[in-house]
């Protein structure tokens, strides 16, 4: 998480005008067969281990990754920092209202934060000239687009230039968690691996997407047996 943290702090600085990916095994198995997130993920300029998963695969594929790095965490992280270095932000996506929520919570978490602007996540191509120079007015050091995976990716690739934002995150459940309409799972089972077993129980919508997790693991493994070979 320092490493991660420093990394985009950097991007921030340089005004690199950067994607940030957060890569959990779900995300990895669409990219398989998503061309588009595949050459996203390839692109960014960094991709953080947002997942047990992830870090389960790296260290069985004999790459060193310390520890997983969660988008809402990471997310945090650079809004704690964000009022000493006077970087702003903006919330893009989720339900009508929820940016707002997200907003006050992060301003009572984080004082002097400035959120300089929230739009939420239901529009249509119609609205997305509007969308984009609502962001490129407010000038944000970092966007946080909770559009769900892939399309925040791809939505925050397709016009990454056009918005000139130094950092962009795609950041999934974050707003929704941070405005109490999602809970997070509880400390033990974070700590145990399992949200994404807490996330499948509270949304069984996710219960399908779930399935993507063995055949993930099926996946490492024959990547690991065909390195031996």
């Amino acid at each position: 998480m320092a490493q991660a943290v420093a990394q985009v702090q950097d991007y921030m600085d340089e005004k690199k005008n950067v994607l940030i990916a957060t890569a959990n095994a779900e995300m990895i198995m669409r990219a398989t067969h998503d061309e588009e997130l595949r050459h996203i993920l390839n692109e960014a300029a960094l991709v953080v281990p947002d997942g047990a998963g992830t870090v389960w695969a790296a260290h069985h594929l004999g790459y060193e990754m310390p520890e997983r790095v969660a988008g809402f965490d990471l997310a945090q992280e650079l809004m704690r920092i964000a009022p000493g270095k006077k970087q702003r932000v903006f919330f893009f996506g989720s339900a009508p209202g929820v940016a707002e929520k997200a907003k006050a919570k992060a301003e009572e978490l984080y004082p002097g934060i400035e959120i300089v602007g929230v739009r939420n996540g239901y529009f249509s191509a119609d609205d997305e000239p509007e969308i984009i120079a609502e962001i490129k007015a407010a000038k944000p050091d970092l966007l946080l687009a909770a559009l769900g995976v892939p399309k925040q990716e791809k939505w925050l690739y397709q016009h990454r230039d056009e918005l000139g934002v130094p950092v962009s995150i795609g950041v999934g459940g974050t707003l929704d968690v941070m405005a109490g309409v999602m809970k997070r799972a509880p400390l033990w089972m974070q700590k145990a691996k399992l949200e994404w077993l807490f996330r499948g129980a509270l949304q069984p919508k996710r219960a399908g997407r779930l399935l993507a997790l063995p055949k993930f693991v099926l996946k490492v493994h024959a990547s690991k047996n065909k390195k031996r070979v």
